[in-house]
């Protein structure tokens, strides 16, 4: 099992081909962990991105988009280990928490973004 294995996710309530075209610039994937060097291997169209981490942690991360409702749950993974010597498990619980705590504004911050103008229980954009 990898040091850090993280899930966040977030609802928006806006189209999977809205969602989908937000996840998959290179602002978003750069912005989640600016330490980080995230790489597209595996393109899954509708249902998200599988991405290599290379840098301070080695391993995979995903962004998994899952049709809910009339909008995406946008689940975001992160399984990996740091690079050079291991950590202990409070080090690993204080690397998972920083982690999940850069990337929470960079998904609210997409969903604020397409979700813009609609109003509480209005229909989502499409």
């Amino acid at each position: 099992m990898p040091a850090i294995d993280l899930l966040e996710e977030t609802f928006v309530a806006a189209s999977p081909t809205l969602v989908r075209a937000r996840v998959a610039t290179p602002e978003f994937l750069a912005g989640i962990w600016p330490d980080l060097t995230l790489r597209v291997s595996e393109d899954r169209g509708a249902e998200g991105l599988r991405l290599t981490v290379a840098g301070p942690l080695s391993g995979t991360a995903e962004v998994w988009l899952q049709s809910w409702a009339d909008g995406v749950i946008v689940h975001l993974y992160l399984r990996a280990d740091p690079i050079g010597t291991g950590w202990s498990g409070r080090q690993a619980l204080r690397e998972r928490h920083h982690r999940g705590a850069a990337a929470r504004p960079v998904l609210w911050r997409v969903k604020d973004e397409l979700e813009a103008g609609r109003r509480p229980g209005g229909p989502a954009r499409r």
